[in-house]
């Protein structure tokens, strides 16, 4: 059954991370109903905060996907400093103290327009809680190398989409490139380290590499994508896909659209076969007003800037990146956005990037009390906190819900732990750990790893609109026959993408 409502939950694109440490006691923790009740806290209020103008730095849109030529000197003139071109997009970075600037850059021959930079909370980090290590236990995955990692059990994601029997058949993502723009990430993890191709950053004064033993948000959606088969946590998706691993938000979850685009740059630069972007914002399209700290004000105020333009025109940046990235050869994946929000009543709502041109938009499924009844339970359950609406999802892939009501304190392959924790994704974080997280932060990577597998099984080098086509002909059509709000064209599925779906393309 569909679920046709949705509760009043507000979620970020990262929600509650639940931390496992490995060599830990193998003793069952006791925990307490009010350490459940301030993780469900954590999870309901975790909303994203606003989208903000950033005063200095600009984005210059040409009129076309060619840059004006001597730019940097039309710039300086001005009163800017060019500091980044993206020949190919029609885009560059200026930075500027004059308020005029825009004013004055959007008069240079063959500019389309001059906008603001903003930023935005990518997700939110929540602080994370140990729980002890897992012993060996039998699974319901099929036999498969899978089988032989220590944590694989827990991760039912890999059961939804048939991960097992693509491997099985052949597929296991050898010679695909994934490119994770997210935040900071585990560059040492022994689950990530010998899959990862190189590592970049995009933000001001921070490295690739998480800087803190917290819930690392960009390792975990990695991890989904491509964790090594190696017999000591968890496996990816495609655990044979090489990962490029870019860093585009800060630690802290936030971020600007400048870093974001310029992320996608690089990464196609770098020859990536798929982007995965777990993360994103909902913007207004028009009628918002906000001042340079994303207060909405009085638009009467001298102060406040009418954004709708700048909106529009932010929504254009984003667009030509994406396409820019799809004509060069790169699948671009994103989440949905844990809203909550129908998209088709409310289309002055816009979530960027998954709304952006020819970027493939993933809804979130879970399961309630599966470690209850993992041979029975729904795993194609609507998450809670998803955005839907036919025209906003493509597809629809595991991301875990904490929706089951108990505070039972249930074991499942040795692991003793809230029931609830459970139905969410397990992976990786930060420190060689492994945690539960929820989100459509955690499907889109689990939808990147199967367009990684189609790559792989292709032997490269495969057109978006290709990639495009077998996920539709192979994803299990849920919910009404076609197309619909929650699923999109369907929840993916591994196997059948690499059998059947090639097939029938």
């Amino acid at each position: 059954m569909i679920k046709s409502t949705f509760t009043a939950r507000s979620f970020s694109l990262m929600t509650l991370g639940l931390a496992l440490m490995t060599g830990c006691s193998k003793e069952e923790i006791q925990v307490s109903d009010v350490a459940a009740q301030a993780s469900r806290s954590n999870l309901a209020e975790a909303t994203a905060q606003g989208v903000v103008r950033r005063s200095h730095e600009y984005i210059i849109l040409s009129a076309t996907d060619a840059l004006p030529a001597d730019l940097a000197s039309k710039t300086a003139a001005a009163n800017g400093k060019l500091t980044t071109e993206l020949p190919g997009t029609g885009l560059a970075i200026a930075t500027s103290t004059d308020p005029d600037f825009a004013a004055k850059a959007s008069r240079i021959s063959g500019v389309r327009s001059v906008i603001h930079d903003f930023s935005y909370q990518g997700y939110n980090p929540v602080s994370a809680r140990e729980t002890p290590a897992l012993n060996e236990s039998d699974n319901t995955n099929p036999a498969s190398t899978g089988d032989n990692d220590r944590f694989f059990p827990l991760q039912w994601g890999h059961t939804a989409i048939q991960a097992p029997e693509a491997w099985n058949a052949g597929a296991r993502g050898r010679g695909a490139l994934v490119a994770v723009l997210d935040g900071g990430f585990d560059l040492t993890h022994p689950d990530l380290q010998a899959n990862i191709q190189e590592s970049v950053s995009y933000v001001p004064g921070e490295p690739a590499q998480f800087a803190s033993t917290a819930f690392s948000h960009g390792t975990h959606t990695a991890g989904t994508i491509a964790a090594v088969d190696n017999t000591i946590g968890v496996v990816g998706v495609a655990p044979d896909a090489k990962l490029l691993l870019v860093k585009v938000l800060a630690d802290g979850g936030r971020g600007s659209f400048s870093w974001m685009i310029q992320g996608i740059y690089y990464a196609v630069a770098h020859n990536a076969d798929v982007i995965n972007m777990s993360l994103g914002a909902a913007i207004p399209r028009n009628s918002k007003y906000l001042d340079d700290n994303g207060t909405p004000d009085d638009p009467s105020d001298d102060k406040v800037v009418n954004e709708t333009k700048e909106i529009q025109e932010l929504l254009v940046a984003i667009g030509k990146a994406t396409t820019y990235a799809n004509k060069k050869g790169t699948t671009v994946i994103a989440s949905a956005g844990n809203d909550a929000n129908n998209g088709q009543r409310d289309q002055d709502l816009v979530h960027i990037p998954s709304g952006a041109t020819g970027v493939i938009s993933i809804s979130a499924t879970g399961p309630i009390g599966w470690a209850l009844n993992p041979l029975t339970a729904d795993l194609d359950r609507v998450a809670s906190y998803t955005n839907y609406g036919t025209s906003d999802v493509d597809f629809a892939a595991p991301g875990g819900d904490a929706e089951y009501p108990g505070n039972e304190i249930v074991t499942v392959a040795g692991v003793r732990q809230y029931a609830f924790a459970f139905d969410m994704v397990f992976s990786c974080t930060s420190a060689g750990r492994y945690s539960w997280s929820a989100g459509t932060s955690m499907a889109g990577p689990h939808a990147a790893g199967v367009a990684a597998l189609i790559v792989g099984k292709n032997g490269g080098q495969m057109a978006p609109a290709q990639v495009r086509a077998v996920l539709r002909a192979s994803a299990d059509d849920l919910g009404k026959t076609g197309r619909d709000p929650y699923y999109g064209y369907g929840r993916v599925n591994a196997y059948r993408a690499v059998t059947t779906g090639f097939q029938a393309q």
